[in-house]
């Protein structure tokens, strides 16, 4: 798996390790074109983990 999240994905070390297995597993899937059993966010549920989780704003210098 360390082979595959370093090598394939070319993730920091610090992202590596990060990551949880799960999120791994769907890296895999997404590389090979498979699906998520999950079904896509409807808009008030996107709304509701946007607003939970807002972007920082950027800053420019």
């Amino acid at each position: 798996m360390t082979a595959f999240g370093l090598g394939v994905l070319k993730l920091s070390p610090h992202a590596f390790w990060r990551a949880t297995p799960r999120e791994i597993a769907a890296a895999a899937r997404g590389l090979r074109g498979g699906r998520s059993s999950a079904p896509p966010l409807a808009r008030p549920e996107f709304d509701a983990l946007m607003a939970r989780f807002p972007d920082e704003a950027e800053t420019h210098g």
